[in-house]
């Protein structure tokens, strides 16, 4: 009897060190944000910088945009967006000490926020993910030293049947923008999470372009666009009218903004 309860104590002991690595595991795993909310109050001048996943659908600041004239009329109507973007481009492409001068592009004043998106390989190697840092860095001081702050927009993951697509890639993404965002003292983004998040909760939705599984569609660019405006306005979207133009109908709408949404509330409730 005695050795059948020692056993008992083993397996108890080792059952409850399995269950400490799996939750140090799941802390480390989902590292939490420095940056919990927008650093800047409704901000107008914003300046988008990055590649195709910006500007494929018709641009995610136009969407954007309108989600946000279709919440705050008067707010809609202060809005000065750009959007810089190029085919495949890394953040060292970009010329941001040129962007950010003010009058350079159309803006007089300085931008409020700059949105840093990357390369959606980004954070796949450990080549990418130092280039993606040291740029990202240069760029964040730049626009620090024109009074504006930095959002680091976290990329959706590939899906199959892209070559590179991995099922551990979101969490890649999301442990390694987050750790960056930490470093810059940045806002970060949660768009991959939001993705995956869909996925998880429709399989059947395609927020990803059916030619090469790596861009966002419609649906995919809306879900950023919702996003983007639930971390950078601290508002939710739920019930935004805005369903581009007729092209996403009312419960589709409906489930991206409260995917979005929750998305934004868990991420930014990590510890």
């Amino acid at each position: 009897m005695s050795i059948s309860l020692k056993k008992l104590r083993l397996l108890a002991q080792a059952s409850a060190f399995v269950l400490c690595l799996a939750v140090s595991g799941a802390a480390l795993a989902a590292s939490a944000p420095a940056v919990k909310g927008p650093q800047v109050e409704s901000p107008k001048r914003v300046l988008l910088v990055g590649n195709s996943y910006l500007y494929y659908n018709d641009s995610l600041h136009n969407h954007l945009r309108r989600m946000v004239a279709a919440a705050d009329a008067d707010l809609g109507k202060a809005l000065q967006y750009k959007s810089a973007t190029i085919g495949g481009a890394t953040l060292a492409h970009h010329n941001v000490d040129w962007l950010t001068g003010p009058g350079q592009i159309g803006i007089k004043e300085p931008f409020e926020l700059v949105i840093l998106q990357g390369h959606s390989a980004a954070a796949l190697s450990e080549k990418r993910q130092a280039d993606f840092r040291t740029a990202a860095a240069a760029h964040a001081k730049i626009i620090a030293e024109r009074g504006g702050k930095v959002a680091l927009y976290m990329t959706h993951a590939y899906v199959p049947p892209h070559k590179q697509a991995k099922p551990e890639n979101t969490q890649l993404i999301d442990d390694f923008y987050v750790k960056t965002g930490n470093e810059l003292g940045a806002l970060v983004i949660p768009v991959g999470l939001a993705f995956d998040e869909a996925y998880k909760r429709d399989p059947e939705i395609k927020l990803h372009n059916a030619q090469d599984h790596s861009h966002p569609s419609l649906l995919g660019s809306y879900l950023a666009a919702a996003t983007v405006y639930a971390t950078i306005y601290g508002k939710s979207p739920v019930g935004n009218a805005y369903d581009a133009y007729g092209q996403v109908d009312a419960k589709t709408a409906a489930f991206l903004q409260q995917v979005a949404q929750d998305t934004v509330t868990g991420f930014f409730a990590r510890k």
